[in-house]
């Protein structure tokens, strides 16, 4: 796999988007980045997944998930060594990222206005005193 290749799988995924995050592409899904190519000059694409998403993926193929250095690593922020990744092994992490993101963004979901009730007017009748 190359960087064309992840940038074609991600950009198949429903709703995604590319932009850009500081100088470098990443690709969204609901305003949320769950992919980029932070470190495509050594050869890497990097998947946003959980700290125990990462852990199971870098148990099962250690030469092709590496955790990103620092504290995005410690987030959950992996490499994917593209030239020891399969169309199908690259296919299902970005997957695995973008699912991540659609189901924070359902989480996170703010109602919309037409679900937003209107304070209720206070009533100009005041209480009788008795």
């Amino acid at each position: 796999m190359n960087i064309a290749d992840f940038r074609r799988i991600a950009l198949s995924l429903e709703g995604a988007q590319e932009s850009s995050h500081m100088g470098n592409p990443d690709f969204r899904v609901g305003g949320r980045i769950f992919a980029t190519l932070a470190a495509a000059k050594l050869g890497y694409g990097n998947i946003m997944i959980t700290p125990e998403q990462q852990a199971a993926f870098v148990e099962e193929l250690p030469e092709v998930f590496i955790p990103v250095k620092g504290g995005w690593g410690r987030m959950g922020a992996t490499h994917v060594c593209l030239e020891l990744a399969s169309e199908d092994l690259l296919a299902g992490a970005l997957k695995t990222a973008w699912k991540l993101r659609l189901d924070l963004n359902a989480k996170t979901k703010k109602k919309s206005p037409a679900k937003i009730k209107a304070p209720r007017p206070k009533s100009s009748r005041r209480p009788s005193k008795q």
